[in-house]
């Protein structure tokens, strides 16, 4: 991936998903997520699952969302992800969410990630894998 790279996922957003009012519940938000980071970490020729088979755990302790404008049944949603901050122990994901047909951003995300082994404490992120996550600038505000 290039250095101001974004990985993009779309989503039709599910009945399941949304509340009484008919629009996307706030949890969902965080699946959505994850989804556009696993797949951010599949284009730099990585998986989750690699890294577990290695020993390395990435635990997220902490989620920031601040929602703009409701996603509700039946849109179409595109969830942009990139890197924000990389140091040692923690790698940090910005994102975006917005409707995929006109781009109104319904909401900013980000989420830190810590380095664990298997026994789940802190390590050091392989030099390896911090080479594979290079921070970009943020496309939208967060």
């Amino acid at each position: 991936m290039s250095p101001e790279a974004t990985a993009d996922v779309i989503h039709r957003v599910t009945y399941s998903e949304t509340d009484q009012m008919g629009v996307a519940y706030y949890g969902w938000y965080t699946v959505w997520l994850e989804k556009a980071r696993t797949e951010y970490l599949r284009q730099t020729g990585m998986t989750y699952r690699e890294l577990e088979a290695g020993g390395l755990r990435l635990a997220v302790s902490e989620v920031r969302i601040r929602y703009r404008a409701p996603a509700r049944y039946d849109d179409l949603v595109r969830v942009r992800c990139w890197v924000r901050e990389i140091a040692s122990r923690r790698v940090t994901f910005g994102y975006a969410v917005e409707l995929a047909e006109t781009g109104t951003l319904l909401a900013t995300a980000e989420t830190a990630l810590l380095a664990l082994d298997q026994n789940f404490n802190p390590v050091r992120l392989p030099n390896g894998l911090r080479e594979r996550l290079p921070p970009s600038p943020d496309p939208v505000r967060i």
